[in-house]
């Protein structure tokens, strides 16, 4: 470990983990929210979920920040982290939640502007993703099998 970063190192790690929390908590109900939306057909209904999703993928993005600052706070503490598979596949599969939330970007903006073409059946597959996702990063974080 970095000899400057060793003492902060279970600091950054602890906020890694809240702010990791935080993010999938956003990840998890962003997506439950469309499918409600999907269903609605009125304005007010409508404009109700505007708001909420934008609020909530707001708290999300910062979440989603606050994660990756900490993360790197971490790796920096210990660079030779950065050689060891498992967090390799460990930060592939965080990409690709990355790409997953700026899908999500993507659909509530379609919401927004009224140009949504996907059913609440669809949403709730969708809506797993983020879980299969966490099983990965967990059990790279936590196992380590390689």
């Amino acid at each position: 470990m970095s000899a400057a970063l060793q003492p902060f190192y279970l600091w950054f790690k602890a906020f890694h983990i809240t702010f990791v929390v935080a993010y999938f908590a956003g990840l998890f109900y962003l997506p439950r929210l469309f499918v409600y939306h999907a269903d609605v057909k009125d304005e007010v209904s409508h404009d109700r979920f505007v708001i909420m999703e934008r609020r909530l993928y707001s708290l999300t993005h910062v979440a989603a920040g606050l994660a990756v600052l900490f993360g790197i706070l971490m790796v920096m503490s210990s660079i030779s982290l950065l050689q060891m598979h498992w967090l390799q596949v460990k930060l592939f599969l965080v990409a690709l939640l990355v790409v997953y939330q700026a899908w999500c970007k993507k659909l509530l903006v379609a919401f927004r502007e009224k140009r949504n073409t996907r059913s609440a059946r669809w949403f709730r597959v969708f809506n797993e993703a983020p879980a299969l996702l966490l099983i990965g990063i967990a059990i790279m974080a936590v196992v380590k099998p390689f």
